[in-house]
């Protein structure tokens, strides 16, 4: 599966981004997909996972009220709405494809991963 993320950019504190990816070739239209995000210097975090119907969603405690994953049923887009971004959510953000049907936070799930959309948020 090849995934195509796009949607970053420069915000300031307390705007919003929605970020799109697209899944292609081998369908992940069974599987959970997600959004995993990273720090210069630091590890891979998870930020939120949806199910392959889009029926249920998990998310980090850290975006919990202002993120909103979606997909249709069985869709091989995924979004990422962020609203009120703080600077601390600047960060390289992944998207990813789980081996699983359902929605996901860890890594050893991600069976294929994006090439990442920067997202920047100014204080």
């Amino acid at each position: 599966v090849q995934l195509q993320a796009s949607g970053g950019g420069l915000v300031q504190t307390g705007g919003s981004l929605r970020l799109s990816c697209a899944a292609s070739g081998r369908t992940a239209s069974n599987n959970g997909m997600g959004w995993f995000r990273q720090v210069t210097g630091k590890e891979r975090e998870f930020v939120a996972g949806i199910s392959w119907n889009g029926g249920s969603s998990t998310y980090a405690d850290s975006v919990k009220g202002r993120f909103t994953i979606s997909r249709q049923y069985a869709a091989t887009t995924v979004y990422l709405q962020m609203n009120n971004l703080k600077p601390e959510d600047t960060a390289v953000y992944y998207c990813a494809v789980s081996r699983r049907a359902f929605a996901t936070s860890r890594m050893a799930d991600i069976a294929s991963w994006g090439q990442g959309t920067l997202v920047t948020v100014s204080s």
